[in-house]
């Protein structure tokens, strides 16, 4: 009788247990081509594992799983294919062209376990294909256009960023990659940027005021007129208040920081490296603000910048520099985009630690 007395509360345990795993759902949001995918290398690179689109399904599925995460592309809840929006007139970025309703019962449907049947949008062929299963893993994400739009989806998030490009760059990447790589003049660049910007700034834009973490993309300060968006100053906006996270900070927490790191510890090629740390507001929101204009030169001196940041959320000391030297071919592994998506990347593991008691194991230079 106690033998069974113990396997009864044996089982009853695992079950509790069971019942118990968290889903923990990230929310990432930007325009595209704002570097979504290579933040998400990124982030799949911290918690390990290759992160594959569903075995066996559909080749042209944007769905990504790892051991831990899985990243949905907001994209598969258009209820508008491609031909449907030319034929209302709307772009892919309104929210007439989006089924709202879905997203949000599959993302609740996730986040308490249960797995759905996820609809999926053709890039390829700009059709509806038929729906991909997906199980609830530990940690969604989900990545594109408006995961904050919907108060419903917004409200099932456990951890908000956005990616915000200013026109300057978006328009400079936009025409080395559209006129160097598909041959487009600078003029139709210009009109396809011009007749996005309408819904950008109405329906995408706005929803930066609800993130966590903004990782902000802008020209340098430090190349007078310059229009290439090959220097780039970045900035990482932090919430303060957060019981979840820890806002990064340089030297000394709350003060106001100015810091070239350049000379005897790290080697700087014009137009060098300037790096910025203060207390500011956001829409009205306590923020920390941490800067980063100009380039490294040899990835591996980032040690010396990595050291004088403290709050990283790192397990041992250089993972952030070993994990920027692992992912050395990623775009931005030079600047301060690679290196705050980096750091963004450990606040996930520290806002999933914290929501699920666990500890998540660092993972080794050559996972």
């Amino acid at each position: 009788a106690a033998r069974a007395a113990r396997a009864a509360r044996s089982r009853q345990a695992l079950v509790v247990r069971a019942a118990e795993k968290q889903c923990v759902v990230i929310g990432l949001a930007a325009d595209s081509g704002c570097g979504k995918s290579t933040f998400m290398r990124r982030m799949t690179s911290i918690f390990g594992g290759d992160a594959k689109p569903p075995e066996g399904g559909n080749p042209d599925s944007n769905t990504l799983i790892s051991d831990t995460t899985t990243v949905i592309c907001l994209d598969d809840y258009h209820c508008l294919d491609r031909t449907g929006r030319k034929e209302k007139g709307v772009t892919a970025l309104a929210p007439e062209a989006q089924d709202f309703d879905l997203m949000y019962e599959q993302t609740k449907a996730l986040k308490s376990g249960q797995a759905v049947d996820k609809p999926i949008y053709n890039h390829v062929s700009g059709l509806l294909d038929p729906a991909e299963k997906i199980d609830s893993p530990d940690i969604l994400i989900l990545e594109g256009l408006h995961p904050f739009y919907d108060d419903r989806v917004n409200d099932l998030l456990d951890f908000k960023i956005y990616l915000d490009i200013s026109d300057e760059v978006k328009f400079a990447w936009k025409i080395q990659r559209d006129m160097a790589e598909r041959g487009h003049s600078l003029e139709s660049i210009k009109a396809s940027i011009e007749a996005r910007k309408p819904d950008f700034d109405a329906y995408i834009d706005p929803q930066k005021q609800k993130a966590d973490m903004v990782i902000e993309v802008l020209p340098t300060q430090l190349v007078p007129d310059d229009n290439e968006g090959k220097i780039l100053r970045v900035r990482i906006i932090m919430k303060e208040g957060s019981k979840l996270f820890d806002p990064v900070y340089l030297f000394d927490e709350g003060s106001t920081v100015s810091w070239i790191p350049c000379g005897r510890k790290l080697t700087c090629s014009y137009p060098g490296i300037k790096l910025f740390y203060g207390p500011d507001t956001y829409y009205g929101q306590e923020v920390s603000v941490l800067e980063m204009d100009g380039q490294f030169d040899k990835l591996e001196e980032l040690i010396y910048v990595e050291s004088h940041l403290s709050n990283t959320s790192t397990k041992f000391y250089g993972e952030i520099t070993q994990q920027m030297l692992k992912n050395s071919t990623f775009p931005g592994s030079t600047n301060g985009t690679g290196l705050f998506q980096t750091i963004v990347g450990l606040k996930i593991r520290e806002v999933y630690e914290r929501l699920t008691s666990t500890s998540v194991a660092p993972v080794s230079a050559q996972a």
